[in-house]
């Protein structure tokens, strides 16, 4: 039995709590990976695993057994790069997760930086605009907008993004232009489904401080940037978004500014990565390359934590 791949495998399965997500993370079919499993119970004499229906959790003894595989898997990892002759010698696969604006627009870039600096590396990239605990997904490095809460993992603040209030020229003709946030309540507005103008209310920061506007009306209710983008450019209503992602309409013109004195508190970038008493070289490799290129991820409207 090859004893560092078992252990790689269970390490796999605990942290993405079955056997069918684990196998396709490592490439795998779901046999394989369980027979590996009942190959390494059966070396150690102890069951390492419940499983159910479900789902599979580690036993009083598998849990022990994880905490010093991951250690043991990372060690072994390092080692395997500590071998090549230089850092081109990295390779692997960098597991990631990002939301879809900055994986659709900005990430790809930087990706392509890293494959080009380590081109023996894959990169598997995932895409939503949830949380993700890179542990129970199974993932190297998440990316997140907005608090992150708590979980098995570090977060790492590395910047801030800033919205703006948007809207289409034929939408300003139709309805007038604001002079006020109050005036905002004459328009319809389009938004993230569950964003911060949930519930009919916005929070704007202006010359005076903070100001709710709790009467605007919505139009439209998005999970995705790229419809709410083309209904603000189609007139719909105002809309709230990055300029990152408007960039080219806002230099078309066909999205102008709504009340550029006022904006909504500016969120938190961060990037999420397991917890250890190390972070493996291909995930500091490219946490480093987004650091020294943060404004190539976050460009205008963004800025990064002091």
């Amino acid at each position: 039995m090859d004893f560092l791949s078992a252990m790689r495998i269970y390490v796999r399965v605990v942290e993405r709590g079955g056997l069918s997500a684990a196998a396709r993370d490592l490439g795998l079919g779901q046999p394989t990976v369980s027979d590996r499993i009942g190959t390494l119970e059966r070396h150690l004499g102890v069951r390492l695993l419940d499983r159910t229906t479900r789902s599979v959790q580690p036993t009083d003894a598998g849990q022990r057994f994880y905490e010093q595989a991951r250690l043991a898997v990372c060690a072994a990892d390092e080692a395997l790069v500590a071998a090549g002759s230089d850092d081109r010698a990295l390779s692997g696969i960098l597991r990631l997760a990002a939301p879809h604006g900055l994986g659709e627009v900005t990430l790809p870039s930087l990706l392509l930086t890293f494959q080009d600096r380590y081109p023996a590396m894959s990169v598997d990239l995932v895409l939503n605009d949830r949380l993700v605990d890179p542990v129970t997904e199974g993932v190297d490095l998440s990316l997140r907008v907005g608090e992150t809460g708590e979980g098995g993992f570090v977060a790492r603040r590395i910047g801030w993004i800033q919205s703006v209030l948007l809207a289409s020229p034929a939408c300003l003709d139709r309805d007038g232009v604001p002079d006020s946030p109050a005036d905002l309540a004459r328009h319809r507005l389009v938004r993230l489904s569950g964003g911060r103008s949930a519930g009919g209310r916005l929070t704007l920061i202006g010359p005076e401080g903070e100001v709710v506007v709790a009467t605007i009306g919505a139009a439209w209710r998005v999970n995705h940037w790229r419809p709410l983008l083309a209904a603000v450019e189609g007139g719909v209503g105002v809309g709230l978004l990055p300029p990152l992602l408007c960039a080219d309409a806002l230099s078309a013109g066909r999205l102008l500014p709504v009340l550029p004195g006022y904006r909504p508190p500016r969120r938190p970038v961060s990037a999420l990565y397991p917890a250890g008493p190390r972070l493996p070289t291909k995930t500091r490799a490219f946490l480093d390359l987004i650091l020294d290129n943060i404004t190539t991820l976050l460009p205008s409207g963004a800025g990064r934590d002091a």
